[in-house]
């Protein structure tokens, strides 16, 4: 019976992820920072246990790799530098023979080499862990994480991606995705590329959150320098709005228009849209 490490257990695609897990009676080790928090949010879960960990700390790597035969795990925004943050962790489990890896890369990687993803994905290649590369398109969630102050106070998608289009998908269903691909090994040695049901300017998402929220949304279009000074004033840490900015430079090139039908394949069922999206979380916009 596998034993499953979920890291940011608490996060977009890890709670979902912890939820579907549950559900199938699988055993699961929350790695989290905030004990505190974790311990309240997961009470309901038959088969999680919470530890704490950190990918800065080796000290933390043994309690959380027990008996543990699998592990997920999204790059935290905040580490940038991949030799420095993940190496040592991805060393570790390497020695610890571990059956699996599922790692939340990008789609068009391949295509990105100074991507902290793509930096990733060499080394898990290189030490031949046992793998699986989920590579989502943008999440539809950083319109209620990165990107909520500005739609709350000043009603503006204020986002650098010119006049491009984003094949959205939601974290909802990357931890699906990311679920089934865990528990079955068909899916090892893959690298998913998985998107959304359709690519969407911001233009249109602007129309269509003031379509739901009955609230006029505006996109202002920034430039990217604009953009890195507005975060960076802000207190956001350096390396996380350089990596944004990176991202973003991708999207005006045209690298985040794909729609692939690989979400619909793995699920079973039709990714969800950006209206389903809006509708779920609109408290957080308003």
């Amino acid at each position: 019976m596998d034993k499953i490490l979920v890291l940011g257990g608490t996060g977009n695609i890890g709670f979902p992820l912890i939820q579907y897990l549950d559900s199938k009676d699988v055993e699961v080790t929350a790695g989290v920072h905030n004990m505190e928090k974790a311990k309240g949010e997961f009470q309901a879960f038959k088969h999680v246990n919470v530890c704490h960990f950190d990918f800065l700390d080796p000290t933390t790597f043994d309690a959380a790799f027990d008996g543990v035969t699998k592990v997920f795990f999204v790059r935290p925004p905040q580490l940038a530098k991949p030799k420095e943050d993940m190496l040592p962790f991805l060393r570790f489990a390497k020695e610890q023979q571990i059956d699996q890896i599922v790692f939340v890369s990008l789609i068009g990687v391949e295509k990105n080499p100074v991507t902290p993803h793509h930096k990733i994905e060499e080394m898990i290649l290189d030490l031949e862990i046992p793998y699986t590369f989920i590579r989502p398109s943008f999440f539809m969630q950083n319109l209620n994480t990165t990107h909520r102050e500005d739609i709350q106070k000043n009603h503006d998608l204020f986002i650098p991606a010119g006049n491009s289009r984003t094949s959205f998908i939601d974290t909802r269903d990357i931890g699906e995705v990311a679920g089934i691909v865990l528990l079955d090994s068909k899916y090892l040695y893959q690298k998913l590329n998985i998107t959304g049901p359709q690519a969407l300017s911001y233009n249109e998402i602007a129309q269509i959150m003031t379509q739901v929220l009955g609230t006029k949304i505006t996109y202002s279009k920034p430039s990217l320098l604009k953009f890195r000074k507005t975060m960076i004033n802000r207190g956001i840490k350096k390396d996380y709005v350089n990596v944004m900015v990176m991202l973003y430079l991708i999207t005006q090139l045209g690298n985040a228009k794909d729609v692939t039908d690989t979400a619909e394949k793995v699920l079973g069922h039709a990714p969800r849209n950006i209206q389903t999206y809006i509708q779920d979380y609109q408290d957080d916009f308003i």
